[in-house]
């Protein structure tokens, strides 16, 4: 190991980017641990040497976790001589002094993060219920997967593409033009050919869709009605048919042909809805700092010479505010504003087909947020072919549930 560890301090975040050499001496740094069995827990945990409190070289944790903590919040002050990892030569300490605390290392994570859409991506996907303090799973292997990833540039001297963005957008590219998986694989093999060998281009649409697979919004799928009379779910879930007009929720498909004609076990819906919870992405407004004091704009502003510049200046929120005075109370409970629009997803291809997204907007925030593309919320997909009309509101019950749970 050299002896100059000013690197620990310095080079972490580079223009909004983790650095790839910081990366790789910080694999250095748990390679060296891990030769010195004697400061090792279990085969695999570690001390963290984070700046968390609850770390700062007094706990054990496994070293993938250990990893995202170094590259979440940096190393504890002062930590030139590793003698919690097995190091018993003293070397001598850099002439510089740093001095980092916890709130300030914090800081710069969240600031620099915000310069680089990929890199907020990957900590949004995280949600506020995604602890690092616990033994690595699944969930916290995919995140530090993903921010290499997101750091990773696609080839050597690539600056515009990282491993993260280039399967973001190969995927983009694959819904936007309704291309087929083996066109996404000839396509992705084709790009392989073009680049230096040591790329790091996904190989395929699995591969990619594996990368990505954190940063997925949850979806549930319901089977509905074709007539727009009811949505199987909830207790209605288990029923064959509509319980207004009768109509089977199944269709019958058949293969075969003359004597040989059979019905397939396969139950195909004829017609099916897509809702996307909304829980989470309200909880992150209030797990950011960046928004969870907007969220209570609503209530600390005040109305400036009587002119209203916000909904919660109107009279009928005051009113809604005088019949539900124990939901108003609370200046953090959330107040959604909906709004739906049928367009044709086929554009101009011919074919007569119209959806229905439902979007909601939290106008808790100023009115310079609210109306923003990043806080309107995509719930519901209402599917066509025709429009809802008058029965838009039975695709709205998971939502509502949701609301009321």
């Amino acid at each position: 190991m050299e002896a100059d560890r000013e690197w620990m301090y310095e080079g972490r975040i580079v223009n909004g980017m983790f650095s790839n050499k910081w990366g790789d001496k910080v694999d250095e740094f748990v390679a060296f641990a891990l030769r010195h069995p004697e400061c090792v827990n279990g085969g695999t945990a570690i001390r963290c040497p984070c700046t968390l409190v609850k770390c700062q070289n007094k706990k054990f944790l496994n070293v993938e976790t250990v990893k995202v903590h170094l590259y979440k919040n940096g190393f504890v002050p002062d930590y030139y001589v590793w003698i919690y990892h097995g190091e018993k030569e003293v070397h001598q300490r850099c002439s510089r002094s740093v001095q980092v605390s916890v709130s300030e290392t914090d800081q710069m994570v969240s600031d620099n993060m915000n310069h680089t859409t990929y890199h907020r991506m990957v900590c949004d996907a995280a949600g506020p219920e995604f602890n690092p303090y616990e033994e690595p799973n699944a969930e916290a292997r995919n995140f530090y997967d993903m921010i290499r990833a997101g750091d990773k540039p696609v080839y050597e001297g690539n600056s515009k593409h990282t491993q993260l963005s280039t399967a973001v957008r190969m995927l983009e590219i694959k819904c936007r033009h309704r291309c087929s998986q083996a066109w996404f694989d000839d396509m992705s093999n084709f790009i392989q050919e073009l680049l230096p060998p040591d790329n790091l281009m996904p190989l395929d649409f699995y591969i990619t869709k594996k990368l990505v697979r954190g940063l997925g919004l949850p979806v549930q799928v319901i089977h509905c009605c074709v007539n727009n009379c009811m949505i199987y779910w909830g207790d209605d879930s288990d029923l064959n048919s509509c319980k207004k007009c009768g109509h089977a929720q199944y269709k019958q498909t058949a293969r075969g042909s003359g004597n040989r004609l059979y019905i397939r076990k396969l139950k195909v819906p004829y017609k099916k809805m897509h809702y996307f919870p909304i829980t989470p992405r309200l909880q992150r407004l209030y797990a950011s700092t960046a928004t969870t004091n907007e969220m209570r704009w609503h209530s600390e502003h005040h109305m400036e010479d009587g002119k209203m510049c916000h909904f919660s200046d109107a009279p009928a929120w005051k009113h809604f505010d005088g019949c539900f005075s124990d939901f108003s109370s609370e200046v953090r409970n959330v107040r959604l504003g909906l709004f739906a629009d049928g367009f044709q997803p086929f554009g101009q291809s011919g074919q007569q087909y119209s959806l229905w997204p439902v979007v909601v907007t939290p106008y808790n925030l100023p009115p310079d947020l609210c109306m923003k593309e990043e806080f309107m919320f995509l719930t519901v997909l209402v599917p066509g072919p025709t429009n809802p009309k008058g029965k838009i509101d039975v695709f709205l019950q998971p939502l509502i549930a949701e609301q009321n749970f």
